[in-house]
Formats: C-alpha cells, sequence, structure tokens
C-alpha cells in the first residue's frame, strides 16, 4: 500500500453472498436516479422554473462526478477509520441521499410554509429548496457509487472470476432499480399508499413523486444498512507519518495532470468519441418525458387544468417507455459479446448503435410532427391524448434506444482498460480519465441545450437534433477512426451510472 499505509486483509476472496448484499446497494441508488431521469426536469417547471433555464439545474451531476468521484475515490483509498475504507464513505453517502430526497419531495410543502404563494406561478422558496436538495442528491450518489465499487473490488481480492461476478451482480442491481423506479414514476395512484403526501401545496403529481422518493428511501435504508452491518472490512493502518492537507491535494492533482501527459493516440480518440456519444445521449436524458408529455401529448405544466393533467399523462408514458428502455438494455448487455464477433470487433459494434441513436433521436421530430398534424386535425378544443400508433412510435423511440444504451455503458470502459493495458498503465486512473471525456459534456449539454431549445421557440427538438449530429459524428469516428483492440481480448459485462 503506498504512502505508507498497509492492511492485514485476508487475500482470499470473499463468498458470492457478501458480493450480493454489496451490489445491493445500487438498486437503491439507481432507484432515485431513475427518478431524477424521468420525473424532476417536469417537476422543476411545476414550480415556475421556466424550460429554457431547468437544464442549468442539471449541471451539478457532470460537475459532481468531475470533482467528488475522484476526491472520495482518493480519500478512501487512504481511509484509516476503524469501521473500515469505504463503509464510512457509504454511509454518510447514503444518509445525504435520504436527506437530498426528503428535501426535493417536500419542496414544495417548505416553501408554501415559509411563504410562497399557492396563486403565483413562480414560487422562489420551493425552487431553493429543490436546487439545494438536488445538487446534495448528486454529490451523494457520487459519494456512494465509487466507495461501493470499490468495496466490491475489495471483497474480490483480485480474483478475476469474483470480480467478474461482482460486476455482473452490480450491473443486475442497476437494472432492478431501473425498472423499479420507471414504474414507480409511471403509475399514477401511488400517492394513495402514503396519502398524506397530497397537501394544500402539493398536488396530485407532486404528490406521486413525493411518494416515490419515500420508496427510495426505504429500499435505500434497508439495502445499506444491510450491507454496512453485514460485510465488515479490515481497517487500514498507516505506519508512515499523516500527510498534510497540501502534500495529499499536489499528489492528487499530480496523478490527474500525469495520467493526460502519459495518454497514447488511443485514448485520446476514445475519449473524444465517448465526448461525442454522451453529447448525443444527455439531451435525451435530460429531456425524455418532457418531450412526452409536451410535444407527443401536446400537455403544458402551466397550462389549464385539462391541459395540465394532458402533461402529466405524458410525463407518466414517458417514465413506461423508460422502463421498457431499461428492461431492452439490461437483455442487450448480455449479448454485447457474440454480436461484436459476428460484425468485426467492438469498435463497429459501437459505431453501428451510435447510428441507432442517430435515428432515433432524429425520429423524433417526425413523432412530434405526426402528433401536431393529428391535434390540428381534431381542432384545439379537443383536448385529448395521441392516438395509439402515434404513442406507440414515442414509446418505440425511447424503448430501442435501450440498445445504444447497454454498449455505451460497457464497451467504452472496456475499451479504455484495454488501451490502458497495452500502454502498461493503471486501470483506476485511466477509468477517471474516462469519466471527464463523459461529464464535460454533460456540462456543455446543460449550458447551451435550454438557451438553444429557446431559440427555437422552447421546444426540446432543438437538443434532440444536436445530439443527433454528435452520435452521427461518433459512429463515424467509431468505425473508422477508433483503433480496434487485440481480438483476444473477451468483452466483459460493464454497466455506467448516471453523474
Amino acid at each position: 500500500m503506498e504512502n505508507g499505509a498497509k492492511t492485514v486483509a485476508d487475500e482470499t476472496p470473499s463468498s458470492v453472498r457478501k458480493i450480493i448484499t454489496v451490489a445491493s446497494v445500487a438498486a437503491g441508488v439507481q432507484f432515485g436516479w431513475a427518478l431524477q431521469l424521468s420525473l424532476l426536469t417536469p417537476y422543476v417547471q411545476t414550480l415556475g422554473v421556466p424550460h429554457t433555464w431547468a437544464s442549468f439545474i442539471w449541471l451539478c451531476g457532470p460537475i459532481s462526478g468531475l470533482l467528488v468521484q475522484p476526491i472520495v475515490g482518493y480519500n478512501s483509498d487512504r481511509c484509516t477509520s476503524s469501521f473500515g475504507r469505504r463503509r464510512p464513505f457509504i454511509a454518510v453517502g447514503a444518509l445525504f441521499v435520504i436527506l437530498a430526497v426528503f428535501l426535493i419531495g417536500f419542496a414544495k410543502d417548505i416553501g408554501y410554509h415559509a411563504g410562497d404563494s399557492l396563486e403565483r406561478p413562480t414560487k422562489p422558496r420551493a425552487v431553493a429548496i429543490f436546487v439545494v436538495g438536488f445538487w446534495v442528491l448528486d454529490v451523494a450518489n457520487n459519494m456512494l457509487q465509487g466507495p461501493c465499487r470499490a468495496l466490491l473490488a475489495d471483497l474480490s481480492a483480485s480474483n478475476h472470476k469474483k470480480m467478474r461476478t461482482a460486476n455482473g451482480w452490480f450491473s443486475f442491481f442497476m437494472a432492478v432499480g431501473n425498472v423499479l423506479g420507471y414504474a414507480a414514476g409511471s403509475f399514477p395512484k401511488l400517492y394513495k399508499a402514503f396519502p398524506f403526501t397530497k397537501t394544500k401545496a402539493c398536488d396530485i403529481y407532486c404528490a406521486n413523486l413525493k411518494s416515490c422518493f419515500l420508496i427510495d428511501i426505504i429500499i435505500l435504508s434497508v439495502v445499506t444498512i444491510t450491507a454496512i452491518t453485514t460485510v465488515t472490512e479490515k481497517p487500514l493502518t498507516r505506519e508512515a507519518p499523516e500527510e498534510d492537507a497540501n502534500t495529499v491535494s499536489a499528489a492528487f492533482v499530480g496523478e490527474v495532470v500525469t495520467a493526460f501527459k502519459t495518454l497514447k493516440r488511443p485514448m485520446w480518440i476514445l475519449l473524444l468519441v465517448t465526448c461525442l456519444n454522451w453529447i448525443a445521449w444527455f439531451p435525451f436524458f435530460l429531456f425524455d418525458t418532457d418531450w412526452m408529455g409536451t410535444e407527443v401529448y401536446g400537455g403544458k405544466v402551466k397550462g389549464n387544468h385539462d391541459e395540465a393533467r394532458l402533461y402529466e399523462k405524458g410525463v407518466r408514458a414517458g417514465a413506461l417507455g423508460l422502463m421498457i428502455n431499461s428492461i431492452i438494455s439490461g437483455s442487450t448487455a448480455l449479448a454485447l459479446e457474440p454480436v461484436s464477433r459476428v460484425i468485426g470487433g467492438v469498435t463497429n459494434l459501437w459505431g453501428l448503435v451510435n447510428v441507432i441513436l442517430c435515428l432515433c433521436l432524429a425520429s423524433t421530430v417526425v413523432v412530434t410532427k405526426m402528433a401536431e398534424a393529428w391535434r390540428s386535425a381534431h381542432g384545439s378544443d379537443h383536448i385529448l391524448p395521441p392516438p395509439m400508433n402515434i404513442e406507440g412510435a414515442a414509446l418505440a423511440v425511447i424503448g430501442v434506444l435501450g440498445v445504444p444504451l447497454a454498449v455505451t455503458f460497457s464497451i467504452p470502459f472496456a475499451l479504455a482498460s484495454i488501451y490502458c493495458s497495452s500502454a502498461g498503465g493503471g486501470q483506476g486512473l485511466s477509468l477517471g480519465v474516462l469519466n471527464m471525456s463523459i461529464v464535460i459534456p454533460q456540462m456543455f449539454v446543460s449550458v447551451v441545450s435550454g438557451p438553444l431549445d429557446g431559440a427555437f421557440g422552447g421546444g426540446n427538438l432543438p437538443a434532440f437534433v444536436l445530439g443527433s449530429i454528435a452520435a452521427a459524428l461518433s459512429a463515424l469516428m467509431a468505425i473508422f477512426v477508433l483503433p480496434k483492440p487485440p481480438k483476444q481480448v473477451s468483452l466483459g459485462l460493464g454497466t455506467g451510472g448516471g453523474h
């Protein structure tokens, strides 16, 4: 162990039961992440935040992914707590997640009691509470996921078979969390299980969101308490003197700078392809359910009663589509390796699915025009949901995107490990550098998508078209520029989370 630290940990891998127990924490984390993706952009607009500005709130995810994950990982490697290296961070991360979802869910109630008017469309105190809760949630998610993955690696004790098993179970529980989260978000009467959630300041849509987060608190509490109380760690002991804060900060920054200086050409190309890929994905993550509620269903967040109900139905339909997306993504992950062999390698596979991503994002324009034409033909006086063929087309677009999503959450990480192994570099640092090529484009999209949509009338299509163009460029680079990895390297199952 570096820096004079050592541990007396047994090199024997832990049992599968312990690995499953720790991996189950992913279900609680991903349940909340699914709620973020499906419900929070529409919800923040009900607080009075304009659609143009909603994307700026999402800046916390990439910022925290850029800063929090490397810092937490670096410090958890050196933590000398008697509780262990990873479990203190997992416990604190879970507590902050619970605090954050409480603030988000009860933002309208707290804002109302603090002086927000029910008659005014904008509720500044509720917005402030929501933003604080949202940012705390993203920081806490990053604080929780990194040490959880690290603990799985510790329990595997460098046994490759156990590491594959641990990653497989982590992926499985992520899929479970996604499906449960999207299913909860699409159920219109969930609030009846928690009748106290519907209040004077909190309507049915708000009460449903509040109920979803209460379920998330229960699930996350159960799996986290079970994991940190039944799975133990050997404490890290330190023989060398404690380093001061300036020394630790210099070492951390120095490692990151050195990593970029020593990157080889294949890794630089991988970073560029990944960057373009996430410029394509993030508009979808931001606005998918809002697109269903606004463009497909024709509802309005701040419209009359019927328009608002139509918007809520569209958002729930979008959450159903995301649940279908998660099921397809999980199924696709199992077939990646054999399919990649058939079409000539993982780079070709990545390029092919980026073409699918490009076409799906472009097809949102077609589906939107179909819905607008149908509403125009039936007159503005009839506030009705779209017919089954239009709704089915929108759900098909969201569902099919599960195929490229499975590849996005596996192949880039595998290629980073392959290129890094060929260059003789460290695996952890290479994946940390790859993470930067994911979160920086997310920050770019968060900044430009709102003004871009506002410049073209306030809808979601401009950001989707930008994503489609980025996906096309990413596909071309993956097929024709990205170096092919050695043929003998097997593509392992992997998955990624939200940042």
